[in-house]
């Protein structure tokens, strides 16, 4: 209850009104004591007229009227002459006088305060105007006693009245906060509740009724959110469906175009010059076509595993990558430069470092090969205290616009003329999964160099791709 936001709201209130309460308190008791005064300079004057008329009266009668209006003497200047009217003996000396002719608010607030906490006995003068032009001046002294007790009753009753405002203003409030904003929040938490149950259910989305401008506009924007996510995971859904089939028509036309090579293969030993000169390009064809179903293949298993990260030899992998592009090159002017530290080994899955280098590297030899001139590939190793970094630099034509503007997005950045970009968008993946970066540091006439950066901790580097 006190938790929630109706509650929370209810002590606010309560709290906000008692501090505006008791900053009206400080006020109210000191005109209070203002009245008090005089209220008794009143009756005093009142209990004075009564000797006036009479000369003389009895100390009995004088006594009395003293106690009625509440005073020990009562001095009255009439016609500039300061008379003491009625009196009677005064226990202690009288401790201050308090004039109430237009005194200063901030005057009767202090004097007010420091009554409420002097709790001794004392008698005070009060100095005030005689009502109805009775004379110029009146004085009274009166004991402290019974106005500290009046103050002290009459604060009480304005906390207590505070205390009962405070509480039905906050019970209003609160019954108002559930009615206009809890319940319509309510409202709202619940259709996110359903619609999160089955989003997939275009009537779970969310109706906006509200009348508050602010919840309305909450709810505008939940009902947008919802039907863009409903159509999202229906799209999502679509194109799983479609990438399955995808992949069982690539796995069964790779083994088609795989026995398409080993016909070609009986076709490049022709007598017949046309076959001899068209051969090559068909099976440059089929290569092609080989390579683009395997790299859908891979690029649409899921369910491939995480990386095993263990100690691997860089070198070792590396040889390995350039001994097979070696005789891929075939007949081309296509050099290869290793400068891998000694005894360097790198912390990752040595299969999916394999098919990372191997990428790269195939990508810049097809790049170059591309342009029919000599050019060379280096792979090089580095490592600090932080990273393991794998260069691979390439004197090829540079990346072609499309490629850098979609780099490492399958099926947009592809580096070669017909080229798919699968081969970029996996090694990607793969660096991603052992918590590292795959940049591209340089691009251009010149050349293109890759970075591939392995953190040596057991954190990832970033989740994003430079």
């Amino acid at each position: 209850m006190l938790n929630s936001l109706s509650g929370r709201f209810l002590i606010l209130t309560t709290v906000f009104v008692l501090i505006a309460e008791l900053l009206i308190f400080v006020p109210s008791v000191a005109r209070f004591r203002e009245d008090y005064f005089l209220n008794h300079l009143e009756r005093a004057q009142i209990a004075s007229l009564t000797l006036l008329a009479e000369d003389m009266i009895s100390p009995e009668l004088e006594a009395e009227l003293l106690e009625n209006a509440g005073v020990y003497n009562v001095v009255l200047r009439r016609d500039e002459v300061r008379q003491l009217i009625l009196s009677s003996p005064i226990p202690t000396p009288i401790h201050k006088t308090f004039d109430m002719r237009d005194p200063p608010a901030w005057m009767l607030i202090k004097d007010t305060m420091m009554r409420l906490g002097d709790t001794e006995e004392r008698v005070i003068r009060v100095i005030g105007n005689p009502v109805q032009d009775g004379g110029l001046l009146i004085e009274i002294t009166l004991p402290t006693k019974p106005l500290r007790a009046a103050l002290i009753e009459y604060g009480i009753n304005i906390l207590i009245l505070s205390a009962v405002i405070s509480i039905i203003t906050a019970s209003l409030l609160f019954l108002a906060v559930r009615r206009f904003i809890v319940k319509p929040m309510r409202g709202v938490v619940d259709h996110m509740q359903a619609y999160a149950k089955a989003p997939e259910d275009a009537r779970r989305i969310i109706m906006p009724t509200a009348g508050i401008t602010e919840l309305r506009e909450a709810e505008d924007a939940l009902a947008s959110m919802q039907t863009q996510l409903t159509g999202a995971l229906k799209q999502k859904e679509r194109l799983a469906q479609l990438g399955g089939a995808v992949s069982k028509i690539s796995h069964d036309l790779r083994n088609i175009l795989t026995s398409a090579v080993l016909f070609t293969d009986r076709i490049e030993s022709s007598e017949d010059p046309s076959v001899r000169r068209l051969a090559p390009k068909l099976v440059n064809s089929i290569t092609r076509a080989v390579n683009l179903c395997e790299s859908t293949l891979a690029f649409g298993r899921v369910d491939e595993p995480a990386p095993r990260l263990e100690r691997v030899s860089l070198s070792e992998i590396v040889d390995d990558v350039v001994a097979g592009e070696r005789l891929a090159v075939g007949d081309h002017d296509v050099s290869f430069a290793e400068n891998i530290p000694a005894g360097m080994s790198v912390r990752a899955d040595g299969e999916q470092l394999y098919r990372v280098i191997g990428n790269l590297v195939r990508n810049a030899r097809q790049a170059i090969i591309a342009t029919g001139k000599a050019g060379e590939i280096a792979i090089s190793g580095d490592e600090d205290d932080d990273v393991w970094t794998i260069a691979l630099t390439d004197t090829g034509p540079g990346l072609p616009p499309k490629a850098r503007e979609h780099l490492f997005e399958a099926f947009q950045g592809g580096t070669t003329r017909g080229g798919s970009g699968l081969g970029l968008a996996i090694a990607a993946e793969l660096v991603r999964g052992h918590g590292g970066r795959l940049e591209l540091e340089r691009t251009d006439e010149t050349g293109t160099r890759f970075v591939i950066n392995l953190p040596k901790s057991d954190l990832t580097l970033s989740p994003q791709i430079a």
